[in-house]
């Protein structure tokens, strides 16, 4: 059991990929290039430290109590979650970690006025969850549905400086 809690908090070093990163290891549930909205849901599996899909400034947080529905159903959006904007060169970038069935618990590792590099660990959400997000304009989303991603290392989306690196 010992050696099951120690591998879910694992925290593996990533190379950071390029365009705008995945900010989960996981699942893609949803990627909708129109609006630039998407979720992935990291499986108890997964790794769960969440980092930053490109850089900026930690504009807000929100931290919102609620249920702890399956992160991977509709119900969710009822869920307890941690509601994040960064200002980036590129506009908004809105992230929300959601906490899931197993879940008691969003660690938030940085807060408002933070600068953040893309890559950056943010947080960590326990056990099964999600994250949402909505990219800044002019994003290519280029992840779809199904597709499995890894945080700092998969490419979501493509942006037009085309690194995401920011100021």
């Amino acid at each position: 059991m010992f050696l099951a809690f120690l591998a879910f908090f694992r925290d593996p070093p990533r190379e950071i990929g390029a365009g705008l990163v995945s900010p989960a290891d996981g699942r893609v549930l949803s990627a909708d290039p129109a609006s630039g909205k998407m979720s992935i849901f990291m499986g108890v599996a997964d790794v769960h430290v969440n980092r930053a899909p490109m850089a900026g400034t930690v504009v807000r947080q929100d931290h919102r109590p609620g249920g702890h529905a399956v992160a991977s159903k509709a119900e969710a959006s009822r869920n307890e979650r941690l509601e994040w904007e960064f200002a980036t060169r590129l506009g908004p970038l809105r992230l929300t970690q959601v906490a899931g069935a197993f879940a008691r618990r969003i660690v938030p590792y940085l807060h408002a006025g933070d600068k953040v590099k893309k890559g950056q660990r943010i947080g960590l959400v326990r056990f099964g969850s999600r994250v949402d997000l909505v990219l800044p304009s002019g994003c290519r989303v280029t992840v779809a549905p199904g597709d499995r991603v890894r945080a700092g290392t998969s490419t979501i989306a493509e942006v037009p400086d085309g690194l995401g690196l920011g100021p």
